[in-house]
């Protein structure tokens, strides 16, 4: 992938390329929708709504480069590996995948896209998506960003207002002028989040629309009208941006000016405070996939109003989400519930209170509980691993190596380590020696001895690890070469 998008490097000779930049933001951990969507692996990331991921979807909804440049994705720097992976494939190979040290929101991610996209082409309009919406009708949204472009050309912001189907209370509200121009419309005001009464009275009004949170912004009016409202977050961007290092194929942020600036939202920031804010109201099937009530919405439903996704079977049952990832479901004479069970955890909650499993999540890191954050299957850019079972001293572990892919070279203070091939090829470096393992073959690592896993084969490589010691945290391990540059920490 190419990520050369800062500074210098970037040639003013691509000044007059009038396509526009999508800015996928993928930032966000979807805690309320755990135990699905956890910090470790989140909902962007996962098939939520077809077989592919949300961050996918995002980027198949620009993909036409006769009218999109190449994306530009924020993305938190634990997750890189797996985004690129996710858009290499796609086919998306020219992608930028830019790595926020911390999350600070969508002023700080929208500001970052804004001074790349500047350093390339001062002229440059950047269509600001989050990576977790689901769009059904593309062609409708693709007509509401040329409705915005020629908005965005002469210098206002573009925010898409969804038309309102009912009267939703977890979504924050624009306001439209009534007068506007092709489309768009200046906005009168920003609203919070309503009770039902409010959000009734004004979808009888008419002239409110959902706020997206989507925005097509021009990157020299938006960075000057930061300058004026938000010195200091642009101050801190523009230090990050300075300093940031080239880590592979990602661009990584320089932390310390990043973190110094405030976490608030764009339209906190800037939107509620300008005079250039303008919206286009737009009717798209739009769903912001932000809890399990919002994903029952847009899942296929039975006759009973039930959404049964995986193994799942329900007898007198109406008006569920019922979802079995890895573990059988089943439920017998009950209503308006959410089920949903991941190899880990059985999660159970009324659709009515499904916006609480946030707190829930809060109070499960309180408490420690690894499941708050992490996944059983843990996933590392050269495949993945899943702790198959925990013991006195020992512990055992499912290994998948990709082909082609390998470990780093490490070694081990307190464990020592049995590896057991189950399908595949196994190149196993042990100390001075390498070992080729085929199907049924082992290998024992005492502890201490540097040694490194690898797959040179055309297919998964599939190995059963049992480790043994006193102490088998993941921390244990001394890494003394890795081919992606990780830290012993990663």
């Amino acid at each position: 992938m190419a990520h050369g998008l800062a500074g210098a490097s970037l040639a003013r000779s691509e000044a007059a390329d009038k396509r526009i930049i999508p800015v996928i933001l993928s930032g966000g951990t979807g805690s309320r929708l755990w135990p699905l969507s956890r910090e470790a692996y989140p909902k962007q990331l996962l098939p939520l709504v077809s077989e592919r991921t949300m961050l996918q979807e995002t980027a198949c909804r620009c993909a036409d480069r006769s009218i999109y440049g190449a994306p530009v994705v924020i993305a938190n720097v634990e997750h890189r590996f797996v985004i690129g992976e996710q858009l290499h494939a796609l086919g998306v190979e020219d992608a930028s995948i830019v790595l926020e040290p911390e999350g600070r929101n969508t002023a700080a991610a929208v500001t970052i896209a804004s001074l790349l996209a500047a350093a390339r082409n001062p002229d440059a309009l950047i269509l600001v998506m989050p990576a977790d919406h689901n769009i059904q009708d593309v062609a409708a949204f693709d007509a509401a960003v040329a409705r915005g472009a020629q908005a965005a050309r002469e210098g206002q912001f573009v925010l898409f207002g969804i038309q309102p189907t009912y009267p939703a209370t977890g979504y924050g509200y624009i306001k439209a002028e009534a007068e506007g121009r092709a489309g768009v419309f200046p906005v009168a005001r920003f609203v919070e989040k309503p009770d039902e009464a409010t959000a009734r009275g004004w979808l009888e009004e008419g002239g409110y629309f959902w706020n997206s949170g989507m925005f097509l912004l021009p990157v020299s009016a938006f960075l000057e009208e930061l300058g004026r409202l938000q010195p200091e977050i642009l101050a801190a961007c523009r230090q990050s941006v300075r300093h940031a290092a080239q880590d592979m194929d990602f661009m990584r942020l320089a932390a310390e000016p990043f973190c110094t600036q405030p976490s608030i939202s764009v339209d906190y920031a800037v939107m509620e405070h300008t005079a250039r804010a303008m919206v286009v109201p737009v009717d798209c099937g739009w769903t912001d996939v932000g809890s399990w009530s919002s994903l029952h919405e847009i899942t296929t439903k039975d006759a009973a109003g039930n959404a049964l996704v995986g193994d799942v079977v329900a007898e007198d049952v109406s008006g569920c989400y019922l979802r079995g990832e890895g573990q059988l479901v089943t439920a017998i004479g009950v209503e308006d519930l959410v089920v949903v069970a991941t190899p880990d955890v059985v999660m159970v909650t009324k659709r009515g209170r499904d916006q609480e499993v946030k707190k829930l999540v809060e109070r499960l890191k309180v408490d420690g509980h690894a499941a708050a954050t992490q996944t059983v299957r843990v996933h590392r850019p050269w495949g993945f691993y899943q702790s198959i079972h925990n013991g006195d001293r020992f512990q055992v572990k499912r290994i998948t190596v990709k082909p082609g892919e390998k470990l780093s070279l490490q070694k081990h203070y307190h464990r020592a380590e049995h590896w057991v091939v189950v399908n595949g090829t196994a190149l196993v470096t042990r100390d001075d020696e390498q070992i080729l393992l085929r199907e049924n073959e082992s290998v024992f690592l005492p502890l201490g001895s540097v040694h490194r896993l690898e797959n040179p084969g055309k297919v998964e490589l599939n190995v059963i690890e049992v480790q043994s010691g006193p102490y088998l945290g993941e921390d244990d391990i001394i890494r003394f070469e890795d081919v992606y540059q990780r830290s012993s920490a990663e």
